[in-house]
């Protein structure tokens, strides 16, 4: 399997650069519906929600200008429904854009409310549509001689998608990376009753109270129709990796963040590898025109990404780290000989630094590109190929608190053995992003340090994963020991326990809430859920196997299958599924006795 496996991987490299450099069949619409318009299925892009439940409407709109918005939430207020903002993305993994489960629902879908871009070049800002999409927006602006100075690394996401949900960059320069620190100002649709016409529009400014409640606000507070950026002057960027020892990361982590405006870390654990990236602002006449085309949202040709999940899945079924490790080894590897995507002109990677200018460096996203003729590469997790499946954990920790985190991190590796960790680094390790202290309700209340995880998650909900003891422990490690906050866009449901407490302004954004939305029209249990922490109140067997609970009992995991509910190994408050052997044994012996 090993030998083959490296056939397939080297296969990989040369289809992938091929396939790369074209366009690829788009991802599927997350909304399907049975009829024109009704009897509506929203999706994640990954296909499956955290609680594999479905999310649906009775009925969609496609509202093409800020007044027929404000007409359709007016209806919708006029007729009691419970309503949801959708894009054409729906990149956020929670159900915050599910209505309640009842026939008095709709989706207010922004697909096609994309069409404004105004650019002030006196002011260097710029207003858009809420529904535009980020890299119809960095581009606008680029043409114009300027730059937006923040954006997320995938430009999947629309501009009122964005902010709402805290989305970011990496940096502790200037506003931060935080997208939303970078608005100066929004519309915002809101219910009225009868006598204002049943929705109006208020237009927000940072002076006004409600602008930071509305600048993260999740869906919950009406219709961003309308936003307005701060931007600067053009320029470029400069990219340097650095792929060394880890070493050093919990102590280094800071002075990197503090000498490099866009750097960020990547830690390949089992590998022990740490990838800093050096990453500044340079003048406008520097020579290099590159692009940023990071490899993990690169098209990847069907039949490789259906390869890769299915040897990572037998080497699940089979317990095989070494298959493993040699699936994470290949991938660093690569990613270090092509710069994980950077091209120095636009093409290939032929050697640091690589420079290029700021709106083809700050985001990627080329998968999502389509081309009538190519059908055979698309987004890697694409849910129509069975491609790759996993989950996406993301902690915001406090700077003071981040190095105690890894090194906690790193006791676990050294406990476990470093070839156990070889799973994350299949992915992308993780990734540790720089963000500033915001004023923002439901934004991070210092200057933090965001760690993003993937890793594998089976097909079926109660099959238990290999070593998957490992990153609970991990994810109670940063969310309950160290009181991480969760990205809202990302994580398992079990990231939001108690998250109401760790926001000192959350009681003021719950009265947001009341005052723009007295009827709840945008609440729904599912939002609730996430807004609230309620995921305790719902325990049954297996709940823990996809991160709906932490187990208590052995019957959260699955005893049937040697997975048993056990203290953490270095977080020992931690309560995590572990596989026994030994376990299994006895409670055989019992039964037989």
């Amino acid at each position: 399997m090993t030998n083959l496996l490296w056939l397939c991987l080297v296969l990989w490299i040369s289809t992938a650069t091929l396939f790369t450099t074209s366009s690829a069949m788009p991802p599927s619409n997350p909304i399907k519906c049975n009829d024109i318009n009704s009897n509506c299925q929203l999706s994640n892009s990954y296909g499956v929600w955290g609680d594999r439940q479905t999310c649906h409407a009775p009925n969609i709109v496609y509202p093409t200008t800020e007044e027929q918005l404000r007409q359709e939430l007016a209806n919708a207020n006029k007729n009691n429904l419970k309503v949801k903002i959708v894009t054409k993305f729906s990149h956020t993994i929670p159900k915050l854009a599910c209505p309640s489960n009842s026939k008095n629902s709709l989706f207010i879908s922004t697909e096609k409310y994309d069409s404004t871009i105004d650019i002030n070049m006196e002011r260097l800002t710029v207003t858009t549509d809420g529904g535009v999409g980020l890299r119809k927006l960095i581009d606008t602006i680029e043409k114009a001689g300027l730059s937006l100075v923040a954006s997320t690394y995938w430009e999947g996401v629309t501009v009122a998608g964005v902010i709402s949900t805290g989305a970011h960059g990496s940096s502790w320069w200037g506003k931060g990376g935080a997208i939303h620190d970078h608005v100066i100002g929004l519309n915002l649709i809101v219910p009225v009753n009868e006598n204002e016409g049943y929705a109006k529009i208020i237009k927000l400014t940072p002076q006004d109270p409600l602008f930071n409640a509305a600048k993260v606000s999740l869906g919950l507070l009406g219709i961003i129709s309308k936003v307005t950026f701060q931007l600067e002057p053009a320029f470029k960027r400069s990219i340097t990796l650095n792929f060394t020892n880890d070493s050093g990361i919990e102590d280094e982590f800071m002075e990197h963040a503090r000498k490099n405006e866009f750097g960020d870390i990547q830690w390949y654990p089992s590998r022990q590898i740490a990838v800093y990236r050096y990453d500044n602002r340079v003048p406008l006449n520097t020579p290099g025109d590159a692009l940023n085309d990071f490899l993990g949202f690169q098209s990847n040709p069907i039949l490789v990404s259906k390869f890769v999940r299915a040897a990572e899945k037998g080497f699940e079924n089979t317990r095989n780290v070494g298959g493993k490790c040699t699936m994470a080894s290949f991938f660093v590897a690569y990613k270090k000989l092509i710069a994980n995507g950077l091209k120095n002109n636009k093409l290939i990677f032929t050697g640091y630094p690589v420079v290029g200018h700021q709106g083809k460096m700050q985001s990627s996203g080329s998968c999502l590109y389509s081309s009538s003729i190519d059908i055979t590469s698309t987004c890697a997790w694409d849910p129509t190929i069975n491609g790759l499946f996993f989950y996406e954990s993301t902690a915001i920790l406090p700077s003071s608190k981040f190095g105690n985190f890894i090194r906690d991190v790193k006791k676990l590796r050294d406990l476990v053995k470093p070839e156990n960790m070889c799973g994350v680094d299949i992915y992308n390790g993780f990734l540790f992003r720089f963000i500033k202290a915001s004023d923002a309700y439901l934004g991070q209340g210092e200057d933090s340090v965001v760690v993003d995880f993937n890793y594998y998650r089976a097909s079926d909900a109660l099959t238990p994963r290999f070593n998957q003891d490992i990153w609970e422990e991990i994810e109670q490690m940063a969310f309950l020991k160290y009181g991480a906050k969760p990205h809202w866009a990302k994580n398992r449901n079990v990231a939001f326990v108690d998250v109401q407490k760790k926001y000192p302004k959350f009681n003021k954004f719950v009265a947001a809430m009341v005052q723009l939305d007295p009827k709840n029209m945008f609440s729904s249990e599912w939002s609730d859920e996430i807004l609230f922490g309620k995921q305790e109140d719902f325990k049954g067997d297996g709940c823990a196997l996809e991160g709906m609970c932490i187990c208590s009992e052995d019957r959260h995991c699955s005893p049937s299958k040697g997975y048993f509910c056990k203290p953490g190994l270095v977080y020992q408050q931690a309560h995590v599924c572990r596989f026994s052997s030994i376990s299994i044994f006895n409670k055989l012996n019992k039964h037989f006795m």
